[in-house]
């Protein structure tokens, strides 16, 4: 091993140096970089131990039962299944020791009630998942593993009726451990209904103050106890809070929301917590979300102000009630949730702690390739050679963009339960595998467990989902391959004109700047602009008078567009609805035309509203077209861009339209919140395909 000279070493890691060389770019200086910090790396895991320290060991103690190994000491409690301590690096507890509250360091819950049983503003029972029992599942000198299980007691009226096994693994060489849990219902057990599941861990506040959850996502934050008055106040909803008195001074002012951190799932691999005076880091590491809910997109809380670190599996979040977990009376169930894997790492003193974030990514790269594990001692969790695989390759089909079949670069393709077009979005019982596609639309899909399955897919740039309703039975080495698959987009005839990018989400159209009083500092400056609290109101600041009037020939949906259609605030302290005018002009070309334009509306999101459509007649009722009440997403609250996706194809009479100016009238009917709205994704007015001919200008 090549060793550099300390100095050096010191120089190499240290926060000043470390900017110069990203100024710099020089391959030179970057490998220096890179074999100092693969140093650190390799003499972390490599200094030797005394013999009693390098084999794993299983410890009780009273009411406790330890796992140790020559990185760490995981602490449970005995039976029931709470992480009370980790002992690491120097640190006699990185968890909120501080409390007495023991089950509420480290512990998996589920939040449930009974079908009818719950109150209309509750969101149903916490349970903690306390274990009647304790088992050592296996014990040598490479793995431990322990299982702490709780069984359904059929005559009980009060408790989940689930089985649930909670699994904690420690391998001998490795920094951290790995937790997964299995969920099971038994056939003739009663209809339940399971709204969250999570593995929480609450960190020691006086140590871990930084976040990181991505590499332009991390920062120093504040403590719980400035969240609470007099130090915060409460602002629209109890998540919010604004930093009146903080500890740390350069917080004054922030607002703080859990919801400003959230995550898409296909983003969540890694993300935690620095102890920068210990250098030390606490991370949580998911090489897979085959076992996450409702597909890539789906977003989920992770780490957030507690310091609090989450594994969340299942939530309605950014959904609502389409994504409760409802079981009917009688329904069988099994499903296994991770492993996920808590890692923890520190550098010597000196060298800069914020490099910690980095190594972790390293160790996620090395769990992927690891995945599926092959130590968990479950038959539950199949290993590779028990899983199959498909592939492929994914065209789009659209004749007036291009004569030949496009490949689908960028496109999700994944395997999830039989369903409807889109039904990935709300499924939530089983298993989704997902890959993106590659440049030429290829794709593969590799480690599947065992079913039967559909295949789906989305593709940026184009709206709607290809579905293929063939029942795919995934068995133990299967290899599928499908060749070339083509998708064929909701289409009519050619574009007359178009607002937005078909991308699922809000983000191309214009997000104001915050109200300078209620900021989180995070976001200035940065792409993820919708994450800033109070953007509802900024709409009628910016319209006080007249809502919104988009001219297809002259506006800029990026400047012109407001990213979000939300309700108006009335001078009584009500609420009314808001309606958009679209404005576009016909040709003298055009005043023969017969049969139906088509109107595509695809929706980023949705919160208790009704859409409803007119064109050149406001008062027209009823209107061309309504959607009814639809969906619970509440993405406006929660600082997001998207929620569930919706698509509509509206017929416009060619009679309806006139040569000259013409507008489409957006109304966003239901007003009794401000919270209340629409995101579009892409709107677009195609001709009747009888004249596609017609040469446009």
């Amino acid at each position: 091993m090549f060793l550099f000279s300390s100095h050096v070493f010191q120089l190499v890691t240290t926060k000043d140096y470390r900017r110069y060389l990203l100024i710099q770019r020089g391959w030179i200086i970057a490998l220096i970089m890179f074999m100092s910090v693969f140093e650190i790396a390799f003499c972390q895991n490599q200094t030797p131990e005394p013999e009693s320290t390098q084999v794993l060991q299983l410890h009780y103690q009273d009411r406790y039962v330890v796992m140790e190994n020559r990185f760490l000491q995981l602490t449970l409690s005995n039976p029931e299944g709470f992480v009370t301590g980790i002992q690491y690096n120097g640190i006699d507890n990185v968890l909120a020791y501080y409390t007495n509250k023991e089950y509420d360091r480290g512990y998996w819950d589920v939040v449930w009630n009974f079908p009818g049983k719950k109150a209309k503003k509750t969101k149903g029972t916490l349970d903690r998942i306390e274990a009647t029992k304790m088992e050592v599942i296996t014990q040598n000198d490479e793995k431990i593993e322990l299982s702490f299980s709780r069984t359904w007691n059929t005559s009980s009226t009060t408790a989940v009726p689930v089985n649930i096994d909670k699994r904690f693994v420690m391998l001998r060489n490795s920094s951290g451990f790995y937790s997964y849990a299995i969920f099971e219902r038994l056939q003739g057990w009663p209809a339940v209904e399971l709204d969250n599941m999570r593995l929480v861990f609450k960190l020691n506040k006086k140590k871990f103050h930084y976040m990181a959850i991505s590499d332009d996502r991390q920062r120093s934050m504040p403590v719980p106890d400035d969240r609470v008055p007099p130090r915060g106040q409460p602002l629209a909803y109890p998540e919010a809070v604004q930093l009146l008195d903080p500890i740390e001074p350069e917080f004054k002012g922030e607002v703080d929301d859990k919801y400003e951190y959230s995550m898409e799932s296909k983003d969540i691999k890694v993300h935690g917590w620095i102890s920068t005076n210990d250098s030390v880091g606490f991370w949580q590491i998911t090489p897979s979300n085959e076992f996450r809910s409702a597909g890539p997109l789906k977003q989920f809380l992770g780490s957030h102000v507690g310091p609090t670190n989450l594994a969340v599996f299942h939530s309605t979040h950014y959904v609502g009630a389409d994504l409760i977990m409802s079981f009917k009376n009688g329904e069988a169930w099994k499903k296994v949730f991770g492993p996920v894997f808590i890692y923890l790492n520190s550098f010597p003193k000196g060298v800069d702690p914020l490099l910690l974030w980095h190594e972790a990514k390293n160790q996620t790269k090395i769990e992927e390739d690891k995945w599926p594990y092959n130590f968990t001692a479950s038959d539950d969790f199949p290993a590779s050679d028990q899983r199959g695989s498909i592939s492929g390759r994914l065209l789009v089909r659209d004749r007036f963009i291009s004569s030949e079949d496009i490949p689908a670069n960028g496109s999700y393709v994944g395997l999830a339960a039989p369903g409807d077009v889109g039904s990935w979005q709300r499924e939530c019982k089983g298993y989704q595998f997902w890959s993106k596609a590659d440049e030429n639309g290829s794709f593969s899909i590799n480690n599947v467990r065992s079913g039967r399955y559909n295949l789906y897919a989305f593709a940026p740039g184009f709206i709607g989902d290809y579905h293929n309703d063939t029942i795919f039975d995934i068995s133990p080495g299967s290899k599928i391959s499908l060749g070339d698959l083509v998708y064929e987009p909701p289409r009519d005839g050619s574009t007359l004109w178009e607002i937005g990018v078909p991308d699922r989400s809000a983000a191309e159209f214009h997000i104001p700047d915050p109200n300078p009083s209620f900021v989180n500092k995070l976001y200035l400056n940065h792409s993820d602009k919708f994450r800033q609290y109070g953007l509802w109101e900024r709409y009628s600041e910016l319209y006080p008078d007249e809502d919104m009037v988009y001219n297809v020939d002259v506006d800029d949906y990026s400047k012109n567009w407001f990213f979000m259609q939300v309700t108006r605030k009335e001078a009584n302290g009500g609420y009314k609805g808001t309606t958009w005018q679209i404005r576009f002009q016909f040709d003298d070309k055009m005043k023969n035309v017969t049969g139906n334009f088509k109107l595509r509306i695809a929706l980023a999101t949705s919160n208790v509203a009704e859409l409803q459509v007119r064109v050149n007649d406001l008062s027209a009722d009823p209107p061309l077209f309504r959607t009814e009440q639809i969906g619970r997403d509440n993405t406006i609250a929660r600082h997001g861009i998207h929620g569930l996706y919706w698509l509509y194809s509206v017929n416009v009479p060619a009679a309806s339209l006139h040569v000259g100016n013409n507008t489409i009238y957006l109304t966003q009917a239901l007003a009794t919140s401000p919270f209340q709205g629409l995101m579009y994704d892409y709107i677009r007015l195609e001709y009747p395909d009888s004249i596609n001919y017609i040469t446009r200008s």
